[in-house]
């Protein structure tokens, strides 16, 4: 009887926290609520099967709790039920998966007006880079990566003179244009992940993936890396900023492009 009122018990407690969460979701900042409506797909798919299995464990705590002179009847198969079950489970699984598929097509189909950034990760540190008056960003390439060039920024492309790059800083963005993250890794494996943007991709060495957003309010959004890469990755800590444009240009109109920063002799700038 205890272990089957602890049963119903966390059911309901299980429920009335995942409804009245004051943690339920972040305030959006990006077009991908189709991530939060996915997330909900599955949180009330496996919440019902949790719901039913539990409440089914309390039952048969009850109704066939040991009682003097009963005795257990033998069915080692069930044909009926097997098939149920199977293709219950089936179901379900085809159920959470069908809208990501869709969510992803859209995930990795970039708008043609978008603009591009670059985002680095290495331990333990996001570096950024973004075009210049051009609106390309110029190659870049790791085995170019040195102490004035932490980026591998190839100096020859004459398309990476005028982009910015920026160290160990923030990173800004305007307010409702599409934009297309390209993520590269220094090292180890990364993952960019900002929570309000709903968007978040591994950074695989050797490789350069991708994903796009549009910020949908400006603020200030915590990067975090949601990938474990070293003894330093809880500090893995970053800003991006969604400006106005007005805002967004005046800052960028300040930052020195690459061009200038080899000129100099110094390291790029840590924006502030």
């Amino acid at each position: 009887m205890a272990v089957a009122l602890i049963l119903v018990l966390l059911v309901i407690a299980s429920v009335t926290f995942h409804l009245f969460s004051p943690w339920w979701w972040t305030p959006i900042a990006s077009n991908w609520q189709y991530i939060d409506n996915t997330i909900s797909i599955t949180f009330w798919i496996t919440g019902i099967v949790f719901v039913a299995v539990v409440t089914f464990m309390a039952y048969c705590l009850l109704r066939f709790r040991h009682r003097p002179g009963s005795r257990a009847a033998y069915e080692p198969e069930n044909r009926r039920l097997e098939l149920w079950l199977a293709g219950g489970t089936a179901l379900g699984v085809a159920a959470m998966l069908t809208p990501g598929l869709v969510v992803w097509k859209q995930f990795i189909t970039v708008p043609p007006d978008a603009g591009e950034i670059e985002v680095v990760g290495q331990q333990w540190q996001w570096s950024f880079r973004l075009p210049g008056a051009d609106g390309r960003l110029g190659r870049a390439d790791t085995r170019t990566v040195a102490a004035d060039n932490p980026l591998g920024v190839i100096r020859t492309d004459t398309a990476s003179l005028d982009d910015v790059v920026i160290n160990g800083g923030e990173l800004h963005l305007p307010i409702g244009k599409p934009v297309r993250v390209l993520l590269r890794s220094i090292d180890v494996l990364h993952d960019f992940y900002v929570p309000e943007f709903r968007a978040k991709m591994d950074m695989i060495p050797g490789s350069v993936t991708f994903f796009w957003f549009t910020p949908t309010r400006t603020g200030t959004f915590d990067i975090l890396c949601a990938e474990l890469c070293g003894v330093g990755h809880p500090q893995m800590r970053g800003t991006v900023i969604v400006d106005d444009e007005d805002a967004y240009r005046a800052w960028l109109q300040q930052q020195p492009t690459f061009a200038q920063t080899m000129a100099s002799g110094e390291q790029p700038k840590t924006t502030n």
